[in-house]
C-alpha cells in the first residue's frame, strides 16, 4: 500500500523557514515525479511545487517561486520543501502526492503567525 507521511510543519513568524519532509513508501519512489499542494482554510487545494523522477527539473507556483525550494533524495525516499521568507498567507495544511495519482498523505500544519 502506498504510504505518504508528512511531517516538519508548525508555527513561524513571518520571514521564517521550515523545511517540511515526505516519507514515501509502498511503491518505486524514483519512478514517479513527486509534488506539494497545500490548502488553507476556505480555499481549494493548489500545487505548490513539482519536482521530476531524477530531480533535475522543478517548477513553482508563482506565489512561491523564489522562496520555496522542492527537492528529493530518492535513496532514502523522501521529497523535501524547503520555506523561506514565510508569509501569512502560506498558512495551510501541506501535502505530498505523486504526480499524476490520487493518494494523499495526511498533511502537515503550517501556519505563519506574529
Amino acid at each position: 500500500q502506498v504510504h505518504l507521511v508528512e511531517s516538519g510543519g508548525g508555527l513561524v513568524q513571518p520571514g521564517g523557514s521550515l523545511r517540511l519532509s515526505c516519507a514515501a513508501s509502498g511503491f518505486i519512489f524514483s519512478n514517479y515525479a513527486m509534488s506539494w499542494y497545500r490548502q488553507a482554510p476556505g480555499k481549494e487545494r493548489e500545487l505548490v511545487a513539482y519536482i521530476s523522477t531524477a530531480g533535475d527539473r522543478t517548477s513553482y507556483a508563482d506565489s512561491v517561486k523564489g522562496r520555496f525550494t522542492i527537492s528529493r533524495d530518492n535513496a532514502k525516499t523522501t521529497v523535501y520543501l524547503q520555506m523561506n521568507s514565510l508569509k501569512p498567507e502560506d498558512t495551510a495544511v501541506y501535502y505530498c502526492r505523486r504526480w499524476g495519482r490520487p493518494e494523499w498523505g495526511q498533511g502537515t500544519q503550517v501556519t505563519v503567525s506574529p
